[in-house]
């Protein structure tokens, strides 16, 4: 028989000339060479119960490129097979038994069984004291088992893309076929969801098999070893998740698969799988109760789950319960949408409307009376996950470019469950109380009550919350979600990019390093921003919070002049964020600004900051027009200036400053020029004097491209003592990425994927400013823990940056279409400011709002949004329920189905399958009585 290589074999040509679906065909590894082992093929046809005298590679027998021939010729020869085929289907045989059949001696035979049994084609257990060896399905069996073996990945890695193809080649021939609790596999609930339940039955609680066995073992998840063997995997990784109990630990122990635990152990195991948002299947092939395993599972990795995902095959593997909203208690935070492992949930809207909305996304187009061919599978199901129904969720959420849980630590605050809404906060953010005090206000300015009267104040509120964490005594540390202290990642700049991704880091165990070149930590936050709006306490208060998990500082240390990304590696660390931020000024290109008075915006706030306040007695011209040079501005007040003005080229509506702080500098005194851009700076004997600006007639083309136009000819003069110029930032890298494959754009912003953040440096990650260029504090956050995602992934072998990745994308809903007729008619409330002579104190006079004014406030929220089920998807697992701090979501039982033991399961299926047939043909019926109706 002619050989075929992994390549034809990709073609998908079978012998015969057979096309395979490109969906359908098994993936090879590169070298693969199919080695036709006729016996090996018979030990194939005998599990998966083909006809005996099937021909190998034949008729009615498994083809070569099967996934169920592969992953056994792997490691098997035909002599070992020939033992094997004693075995029979699901029989359980001693040693004596098969010598006798084989006609060789027991001890022949007993090395080769053991053999068989170490390898996965065959488990081995002990019955009236004698060994007995026996074989089983190929899932759940055999493949886990095969894969489960250390050495045959390192050995044989073509056995995981087996595993792997089996449930896709073959899973589009089940669909429709099993009704629900008969899968092979099944979801059991996560207990906490059905305590509750008054009609639960033994078999739905996971408690229920632990406490009927008194042994047990974990080893690593099946599924996510196939997925990290093939490069595809999603993050969540394989160690210690999949436990075995009763002979099936007793198998896994002797065969060196997987280390014995106690029956504490094995509770501690799936209490962390549920806090980390994963989710409990059982094989379900033992009997109606019975089982030998609890897998812990997800979504983007479990081959089960795709069962649901890929194939829309729900009933397969769901529970007996569907996730159900209580829409009153609801605040579409979307901790439920975020975990759910099959995008059961997606958030919508609560408010009525004068337009249509999607009030149900239940699938109405399933499996259970329509054919299922391939156009109709979810191919793309791990990178396709949608969070919001196309109608639109609460702009508040949409917005923020952390997409925070808003309108849910807003409802937690009106509860005065302070801490909980903090830690809703954190799950985005882990500096609300700087936020508190320089966030730009996205969520503010989409709200829904701006459209009635003000929006909600919910940075106030924000500040409010995070107050407790500003005292040492109410701080709570997070429990570190794993333990990867073995892997260490040093994080390039404090600011707050730099610290995002550490503590995200940190919450997972990792070991990090920040260098940064100052002396002090927070970058721009604690050099680039004046007191006045952000006191250093406040930034050093949430640093502190860092340290306290963990994550090792030097300041004082430039990357790439002191210690190099080369020594660094050398030193043993295994990813690198860089998050230098923008931290030179910029400079404009014209006549005189070289003189003596004339300095840039961020050169004077660092100086400020680093405790070097100058005295800008005389008066003081600040070029710019954002929030930075009204910074500069107030700043420039308080250094004794005795007159500020501040010139820019866009007009007063069009300022790129907010108009909050815009106020806040007219009410100090300071005069604003819109509308002038400056031409050159006069000097007289090396100092500034004055400086000449030209009418700016527009700023942008009608691209909206920045592209100033002046009237040369209108000019004036404004006599200045200093000039600060503040129109923008430089990115200082120094040597920082010599000898690297990162690349820079024109701007200096290093080149990155937008959404994995890495560099053209495969173990270089970036975000903050550096990356997108000056921006707000927000977004370098959002940024850092993106990037703290993707490091999670590359330093572990095997993972995708992309794959099971929630992309965050939303959309808010149609405000104007949104009917407000009864509401709370309490007015924005405003935090008293402290008393004092602001204008020559940098200390920060706003106040914070009191308990009571959050209580008014927190009225105010409209509840814009609400979490929507499909509640066909569902499986019924409850992982929602472990993340709604609002007791939103329930689990409620609406089917009542057993398990089914493996050899009585094919009357059960045909039967199911017979039903079905009858439903797709009265539906093919039906459906052209209902189009001549839409007709007439």
């Amino acid at each position: 028989m002619a050989e075929r290589s992994s390549a034809a074999m990709a073609a998908g040509v079978r012998e015969g000339g057979e096309i395979m679906s490109e969906l359908t065909k098994m993936q090879f590894p590169e070298g693969y060479q199919c080695q036709y082992k006729e016996k090996v093929m018979k030990l194939a046809n005998m599990i998966g119960r083909k006809k005996a005298d099937a021909v190998p590679g034949g008729e009615g027998s498994y083809q070569w490129d099967d996934p169920e021939y592969v992953c056994l010729e792997a490691g098997i020869s035909d002599e070992m097979a020939e033992v094997a085929l004693c075995l029979g289907s699901f029989e359980k045989k001693t040693v004596p038994q098969v010598a006798e059949m084989m006609g060789k001696s027991a001890e022949y035979c007993r090395e080769v069984l053991m053999d068989l049994a170490v390898y996965g084609a065959c488990k081995v257990g002990t019955l009236n004291g004698e060994d007995v060896f026996w074989t089983e399905t190929w899932i759940p069996g055999h493949m886990e088992m095969i894969v489960n073996n250390a050495e045959n990945i390192k050995k044989y890695p073509v056995v995981a893309y087996a595993m792997e193809a089996y449930g896709r080649v073959r899973g589009g021939g089940s669909v429709g076929s099993f009704p629900v609790g008969v899968g092979l596999m099944r979801v059991i609930p996560i207990q906490s969801a059905i305590d509750g339940s008054s009609r639960k039955a033994d078999y739905e609680e996971i408690s229920k098999y632990v406490e009927e066995n008194t042994i047990f073992c974990v080893s690593d998840c099946s599924c996510r070893t196939d997925r990290e063997v093939m490069g595809e995997g999603c993050g969540h990784l394989k160690e210690d998740m999949c436990i075995q109990m009763g002979t099936a630990a007793e198998y896994y122990i002797r065969t060196g698969r997987a280390r014995q635990i106690t029956k504490d152990e094995v509770y501690e195991i799936l209490q962390r799988a549920e806090e980390n948002g994963l989710m409990h299947e059982i094989p379900n092939a033992d009997g109606p109760g019975k089982t030998h395993a609890i897998c812990n599972c997800c979504g983007c990795g479990c081959l089960s789950i795709r069962t649901a995902t890929m194939f829309k095959n729900v009933d397969m593997i769901r529970s007996n319960y569907v996730a159900k909203i209580d829409p009153e208690k609801c605040t579409a935070c979307g901790q439920c949408v975020e975990n759910c492992p099959v995008n059961a949930l997606k958030l919508g809207q609560k408010l009525c409307s004068s337009t249509p909305i999607v009030e149900d996304i239940t699938s109405t187009s399933t499996p259970r009376d329509e054919e299922w061919p391939e156009e109709k599978w979810n191919v793309e199901y791990r990178v396709n996950r949608e969070n919001v129904v196309d109608s639109g969720t609460s702009p508040c959420k949409t917005k923020c470019p952390a997409h925070i849980g808003v309108q849910g630590y807003v409802k937690l605050a009106s509860q005065g469950k302070y801490q909980e809404a903090l830690e809703l906060i954190k799950k985005e953010n882990p500096f609300p109380a700087v936020c508190g005090r320089i966030c730009n206000r996205s969520c503010e300015q989409a709200c829904t009550r701006g459209e009635l009267d003000n929006p909600v104040a919910i940075d106030d509120i924000k500040k409010f919350i995070a107050e407790q964490e500003l005292d040492p005594a109410k701080r709570v540390i997070p429990k570190k979600r794993h333990d990867y202290h073995d892997k260490k990642i040093a994080i390039i700049g404090a600011g707050p990019a730099g610290l995002s991704c550490a503590y995200y880091l940190a919450l997972d165990g990792y070991t990090i390093t920040v260098f940064e070149k100052e002396k002090r930590l927070g970058g721009m936050l604690t050099l680039g921003i004046p007191a006045f709006r952000l006191e250093k306490d406040v930034v050093e208060a949430e640093i502190e919070f860092i340290k306290e998990m963990g994550v090792e500082f030097r300041t004082g240390i430039e990357v790439g002049k002191d210690v190099t990304l080369d020594q660094l590696r050398q030193d043993g660390y295994d990813a690198f964020y860089a998050a230098i931020g923008a931290q030179g000024g910029r400079k404009l290109g014209i006549d005189g600004e070289d003189a003596e008075g004339v300095l840039t915006g961020i050169e004077f706030l660092k100086g400020i900051n680093s405790g070097n306040c100058l005295d800008l007695t005389g008066r003081t011209v600040v070029i710019g027009g954002g929030n930075v040079a009204v910074d500069v501005a107030r700043a420039a007040v308080r250094c004794n200036s005795d007159s500020v003005s501040m010139h820019c080229l866009e007009g007063r509506d069009i300022m790129p400053a907010s108009e909050e702080e815009i106020l806040e500098a007219e009410e100090e005194g300071i005069q604003l020029c819109n509308g002038w851009g400056p031409k050159r700076i006069l000097t007289e004997n090396g100092h500034v004097t004055a400086v000449e600006f030209k009418k700016c007639l527009s700023v942008f083309d009608e691209k909206h491209r920045f592209a100033p136009q002046y009237d040369e000819e209108d000019c004036v003069v404004v006599p200045a003592d200093q000039v600060i110029i503040t129109v923008g930032q430089s990115i200082q890298w120094g040597n920082l990425l010599d000898g690297s494959d990162a690349e820079r754009n024109p701007n200096q912003t290093i080149k990155a994927d937008g959404f994995t953040y890495q560099s053209g440096e495969p173990d270089l990650f970036t975000g903050g400013d550096c990356y997108t260029g000056p921006k707000f504090a927000i977004d370098a956050i959002t940024a850092g823990k993106q990037a703290a995602i993707s490091i999670h992934r590359y330093v572990h072998p095997g993972q995708s940056l992309v794959y099971g990745r929630d992309r965050r994308q939303y959309k808010e809903l149609d405000k104007k279409a949104a009917i407000l007729e009864d509401y709370d008619h309490t007015p924005r409330q405003k935090p008293d400011h402290a008393k004092g002579d602001r204008l020559h104190s940098f200390r920060d006079y706003r106040g914070t709002l009191t308990e009571e004014q959050v209580q008014r406030e927190t009225s105010r929220c409209l509840g814009c949004g609400v979490t929507k089920v499909d509640e066909y998807m569902c499986l019924g697992c409850g992982q929602c329920t472990t993340k709604c701090k609002f007791d939103a979501i329930h689990l409620e039982r609406v089917y009542d189905a057993e398990g089914v033991e493996f050899t009585q399961m094919p009357p059960v299926v045909l039967k199911h399958v017979k039903k079905r047939m009858e439903r797709i043909a009265q539906k093919k019926r039906e459906e052209p009585q209902k189009e001549g109706t839409r007709e007439s």
